[in-house]
């Protein structure tokens, strides 16, 4: 399995309900990709207070490599990317990624 973690710097006027949107289209992928196993999103709670600057992020579970390169290529995620690169502070530099091979 591969975990897709992903953590945003949302700009501070970056709208709520446009960072809503973003996610929900991420998530509904897992109904076009078979091998995409889950997308979660949510706020970043922080609690060690280590990640100040990265106010959401998500998660998504693929069962390899192959079926996140589908993902990455698949016409609406590379749409909504663009929008999300677009609503982070310093565009992709807002962005962390992390890809960890798991189970």
């Amino acid at each position: 399995m591969l975990k897709h973690c992903v953590f945003l710097n949302f700009k501070p006027d970056s709208n709520k309900a446009d960072q809503k949107e973003v996610f929900e289209i991420l998530a509904g992928l897992k109904g076009e990709i078979p091998e995409l196993v889950s997308l979660e999103y949510g706020e970043n709670l922080d609690f060690e207070k280590k990640s100040q600057a990265y106010s959401d992020g998500f998660i998504a579970t693929f069962i390899d490599r192959q079926a996140h390169l589908e993902y990455e290529a698949h016409p609406e995620h590379v749409k909504v990317s663009g929008r999300l690169v677009d609503m982070c502070v310093g565009g992709h530099e807002g962005i962390v990624v992390f890809d960890l091979e798991v189970g």
